[in-house]
């Protein structure tokens, strides 16, 4: 689970660069960079929502979804 520094930066990093932020938490070569990425380049704006949804939604989702088994 992200800190709540970790998840403030993110979101710091996605106002300025969108992909950037979208990145740190996704990956490169993930859905969530590639549509992120897209939009910027259609429109500023539309990339800064998309990665703020991406880190503080889809990311929340993965946490949960990826927790290791224990014994």
């Amino acid at each position: 689970m992200a800190s709540r520094c970790e998840v403030f930066l993110e979101i710091l990093l996605a106002i300025l660069l969108p992909p950037l932020g979208v990145f740190f938490r996704h990956g490169c070569c993930s859905c969530e960079f590639l549509i992120c990425l897209i939009l910027t380049l259609l429109g500023y704006i539309p990339g800064i929502i998309y990665a703020i949804y991406a880190i503080v939604v889809r990311g929340h989702d993965q946490d949960e979804e990826w927790r290791p088994l224990t014994a």
